[in-house]
């Protein structure tokens, strides 16, 4: 099996260099966080919408041939996957391998987000958990040679979820430390994904804006350059609280998570808002695993991203798109064109 790095440039790296030189700059990473069976249990690949009724979700292969589908695509700079996902795409089918797309893995998998219909660990305040060990993400097995490393995935999603408690959150941040100590030394690159509390009890922050800022912030001043997140995922808490962060460091480079579907408004909405307050990332599952067709979706998320196209003329044109392919749509357009509460 070949270990040869790609030829390709990756998108991902060449953004992420402009954005270091210059953090005014538009460059817009995107990425598909099709790690969903990490926590989402057999929901995870997403609606059926060939037969519903019979079987509401897509197969775990109908999941994987979507993820090629879209890689080949190239117009998102990051698949984001589970450990089991890439070891088949990226290191037995050698996807990547001449493609500008980065292959990513969730690095760690907290209680919270254990979503199957059938538990109740969202609301319970987030315990640290990794089922993935960065060898096998890099090879697929327990340890890896220095050769074998170049194998599978370079770069991990590590997510992080604090409660205004100091034991849990304590024992969260040293976890954390843990997994960044071994991913400098196997060289290993991670982005950090900050979520809002979800289990505060009687202490929930006043400000869950700042209480998230403020958490990102005092994380990262311990941590020296060769130890820092490649970039940052995070909720978007309105223009406010993202432009204080982007304010305070310019040279964090913030990306913003999709939370749930919603309407297609909602999706492109988001994104443009977000960048116009200083976001320069977007990593949406549900809302790219709920669209009818999420090529297409892509192609219009793009077009947002990359300032193009307006939100509300991206969802008209998508729907002109899925009528061209005789798809129907989910919701009609005049709903579609509705914001909702996320």
């Amino acid at each position: 099996m070949s270990a040869e790095k790609s030829v390709v440039a990756k998108s991902l790296d060449l953004k992420i260099q402009r954005l270091r030189a210059d953090s005014a700059c538009q460059e817009f990473i995107l990425a598909d966080a099709k790690d969903a069976d990490m926590g989402f249990g057999i929901a995870a690949p997403g609606p059926n919408y060939r037969d519903p009724d019979r079987r509401p979700f897509r197969s775990l292969a109908e999941f994987r041939d979507i993820m090629r589908e879209i890689v080949r695509q190239e117009l998102v700079d990051i698949m984001l996957m589970s450990a089991s996902a890439s070891e088949l795409l990226t290191i037995e089918e050698r996807l990547f391998e001449n493609s500008a797309v980065t292959p990513a893995v969730r690095a760690n998998d907290t209680t919270d987000i254990w979503l199957g219909l059938s538990g109740r660990y969202a609301s319970q305040p987030s315990l640290p958990f990794r089922t993935a060990t960065i060898d096998h993400i890099q090879c697929g097995k327990l340890t890896c040679t220095p050769h074998e490393r170049l194998l599978g995935a370079d770069l991990g999603l590590y997510s992080v979820t604090l409660n205004n408690d100091a034991v849990l959150d304590r024992d969260a941040l040293e976890r954390y430390r843990e997994f960044r100590l071994e991913a400098e030394a196997k060289q290993f690159r991670h982005f950090l994904e900050v979520f809002a509390p979800n289990a505060t009890g009687a202490y929930p922050p006043r400000d869950v804006g700042r209480f998230i800022n403020d958490s990102i912030a005092r994380m990262l001043a311990g941590v020296t350059k060769n130890g820092r997140p490649l970039f940052l995922k995070m909720p978007y808490c309105g223009p406010a609280a993202m432009e204080a962060l982007f304010h305070y460091d310019p040279t964090l480079v913030i990306g913003i998570l999709g939370g749930s579907a919603g309407t297609t408004l909602d999706a492109f909405q988001l994104l443009a808002e977000a960048k116009k307050y200083g976001a320069r990332a977007a990593l949406f599952g549900r809302k790219i695993n709920a669209a009818e067709d999420q090529l297409s979706f892509l192609r219009h998320l793009r077009a947002v991203a990359d300032g193009q196209l307006p939100p509300v003329e991206a969802v008209r044109s998508y729907h002109g798109e899925l009528a061209k392919q005789g798809i129907r749509p989910v919701r009609p357009l005049d709903q579609d064109l509705c914001s909702t509460a996320q």
